[in-house]
């Protein structure tokens, strides 16, 4: 029974602290109005750890994440992993059609080859 509620306990704070984080690092929006039509942009991911994609997308963005490296491996760990490639490019309009791509590879790796060229 302890250990339930130490772990629901550690889960609570790990929630709260992903929002906390995500309340700081909220990109900067259009008018402000919190209404849906407000401009929303595309950060710049590339080089950057998968973590940062989840708390700089707002919580509507759809996304897409998959592993580049042609190991087809499963993306379950966002820090262990940092962005290849990404569409579409930094600095294009969002809207609830969107899906924001990205291609990433384990920490440590570099991206492939045919990847860095092909890079969006």
């Amino acid at each position: 029974m302890r250990r339930a509620a130490a772990v629901g306990a550690g889960a609570l704070l790990a929630l709260a602290a992903v929002a906390v984080t995500s309340a700081e690092e909220r990109p900067e929006t259009g008018t402000g109005t919190g209404d849906d039509t407000e401009k929303r942009t595309v950060p710049d991911f590339l080089g950057l750890g998968l973590w940062r994609v989840f708390t700089r997308l707002d919580r509507r963005t759809r996304l897409d994440v998959h592993d580049v490296s042609g190991r087809d491996r499963r993306v379950l760990w966002p820090s262990r992993w940092q962005v290849c490639t990404q569409y579409p490019e930094a600095g294009t309009d969002l809207d609830r059609r969107t899906t924001v791509m990205i291609g990433v590879v384990r920490r440590g790796e570099t991206c492939p080859p045919r990847v860095r060229t092909a890079r969006r």
